[in-house]
């Protein structure tokens, strides 16, 4: 399964994919058939047309055999440009004609910055992309950002039916029919999964933030400086070093970095080609170029890899070193946290007691989890501080998850896929044998949070916490983090 070799009777991207009112965004469109319709339309707790286009004279542009690596360097169909009104958010572009349809996408930032900042996980969809080049799951170590994203990235019905933590579970039948017009990869990528829930609910809850994408966040030093909160929501596994550096420099003057997400800053990448392309050597660092040279601290391995000495513990709490999979095959069920500390601040308003689970009717705990290791101190679980976990790390609820060997991972991976227990076994332990698997096997989602420098950071150790917000005591939970952050209560 090298890549998916996508129809382009009508398909569309945008560049950049980020821009403020009175600046310009660029769409690129091929199409056999001349014509198609183009709406703008803003994707929030409802969806708002903001545009019409009717575009004419459409042609196939080619796809270069280099597209993974380099894009599709497709001509400009027509450029938008950003009006003063536009509200900052998500914006999908709506293509179709009487034979196809066709989604692309670009983010509105604010000219005038609020409270509280949401950055979208670009770099990880570009890691799952597969739009006519192997993705880095499928063999491929350079993914272009101008191209198209597979179907279901952008848009999709019933995400929390189609989620990876329980799609294995649905009938064959049904599952065969979804994924014949949806990527198999659009459950683990793109705004669709996890965004979305989480802007529908905030939106509905009345609260407001602004947008932008990964490479915002790696390319402007600057971008959270009017911010009292960032917020990075589901699946955000791929950042540069850049990245990190803004949102922890940030986080020490004083921000509030809240993670509703998981599998978070797993894997370094580095951003070149105009920022537009992601490298990612994974599993195979020893042929990452940088190996041996001056900056072989950027090598693309997970940041807790010995080589990048920068585990990302110390910027969230937890890593997926100590976390794995749940609810999923091979791995624990439950999908709730069992909660240690319920006279803590996060759990305000909430009639709990030590040994109460929450969020698990959703099954919130699921996919891809983040952990730490961890001690029993007078009957609660306490950081040990391996791994970089800070030692002033409060953990207020785990659940247990599990790290998958390479017998066990899914199909549809290039045939030199590396089970994660087994990678980590090998670059944390030093061998890849049964006595180290045993070390890292069981792992947990844990939820804490800790202060850093001048301010502090929440993390809910999971990636599908944005599919708990149909909770009320998740809900309740999420209200009150943000609310601290921006309230300083």
């Amino acid at each position: 399964m090298p890549c998916s070799r996508f129809k382009v009777m009508l398909s569309a991207y945008c560049w950049p994919q980020s821009a403020k009112p009175g600046e310009t965004i660029d769409v690129m469109v091929s199409s056999d058939h001349g014509s198609c319709t183009l709406e703008i339309v803003r994707l929030g707790a409802q969806a708002q047309v903001i545009e019409t286009h009717a575009l004419s004279d459409l042609a196939i542009q080619p796809i270069p055999e280099d597209v993974g690596r380099n894009g599709c360097d497709w001509k400009p169909t027509v450029q938008i440009t950003i009006q003063d009104e536009w509200t900052s958010g998500f914006y999908r572009l709506q293509l179709g004609n009487d034979h196809d349809t066709a989604d692309a996408f670009f983010v509105v930032k604010a000219t005038k910055p609020g409270n509280a900042l949401l950055v979208l996980s670009t770099t990880t969809y570009a890691a799952y992309n597969d739009w006519n080049a192997p993705s880095f799951y499928t063999g491929g170590h350079e993914s272009s950002m101008k191209r198209p994203l597979p179907p279901g990235f952008l848009t999709k019905d019933q995400p929390a039916r189609f989620r990876a933590a329980n799609a294995i579970e649905l009938p064959r039948d049904e599952r065969r029919a979804h994924f014949a017009h949806h990527s198999y990869w659009s459950v683990a990528a793109g705004y669709a999964n996890w965004e979305h829930l989480f802007v529908t609910w905030a939106e509905n809850e009345g609260l407001e933030f602004d947008y932008a994408t990964s490479l915002d966040l790696a390319t402007d030093p600057t971008l959270l400086d009017p911010y009292e909160l960032y917020i990075s929501i589901g699946h955000d596994e791929y950042w540069s070093a850049s990245m990190r550096d803004n949102v922890e420099s940030w986080v020490d003057r004083g921000g509030a970095a809240v993670f509703l997400s998981g599998n978070t800053s797993f894997w370094q990448i580095r951003l070149e080609a105009d920022a537009s392309r992601v490298i990612a050597y994974k599993f195979d660092p020893d042929n990452d170029p940088v190996v041996g040279t001056d900056a072989e601290h950027s090598v693309t391995t997970m940041w807790s890899d010995p080589l990048c000495k920068r585990p990302e513990n110390e910027m969230t709490g937890v890593s997926f070193t100590r976390g794995g999979y749940a609810n999923m095959a091979h791995s624990p069920p439950g999908g709730g946290y069992t909660v240690h500390r319920p006279e803590h601040w996060v759990f305000a308003g909430l009639d709990l007691v030590q040994g109460d689970v929450v969020g698990a009717d959703p099954a919130v705990v699921g996919y891809e989890c983040d952990g730490c290791e961890m001690q029993l101190v007078d009957g609660r679980p306490e950081p040990t501080g391996a791994g970089g976990t800070p030692m002033n790390f409060t953990i207020l609820g785990t659940a247990p998850a599990k790290m998958w060997e390479t017998h066990e991972i899914a199909g549809g991976l290039s045939g030199d896929y590396v089970g994660e227990l087994n990678w980590v076994a090998e670059r944390l332990a030093g061998e890849d044998n049964q006595e180290n698997r045993d070390v890292f096997e069981q792992g947990h989602a844990v939820m804490g949070t800790f202060e850093r420098g001048e301010g502090w950071v929440f993390t809910t150790g999971c990636t599908d916490w944005a599919y708990g917000l149909v909770d009320p005591v998740i809900s309740q939970i999420t209200r009150t983090v943000l609310g601290r952050a921006i309230d300083h209560t």
